[in-house]
């Protein structure tokens, strides 16, 4: 699996458990009903999932993530 396939899997997987999570709780919370429920959790997961990106270095690919709760840029191999 090459490191673009892997920053879409990262991507896809941390937006997915963070949708499921504020969908949970925005039902359990809220009184929010319809598509107002998948709307606002999928606007959420949006802003609070990590960003995955993939670069091209001489030692090859790298996957680099930013997240809103960190600092900086983090490096994955």
């Amino acid at each position: 699996m090459n490191t673009k396939m892997k920053a879409f899997l990262l991507q896809f997987v941390s937006f997915a458990v963070l949708f499921f999570l504020m969908r949970l709780l925005i039902v359990e919370f809220t009184a929010l009903a319809g598509f107002w429920i998948p709307l606002t959790s999928a606007v959420a997961a949006t802003i609070l999932a990590p960003q995955f990106k993939t670069i091209a270095t001489p030692d090859g690919d790298r996957i680099l993530m930013k997240w809103i709760f960190m600092k900086g840029v983090k490096t994955f191999k």
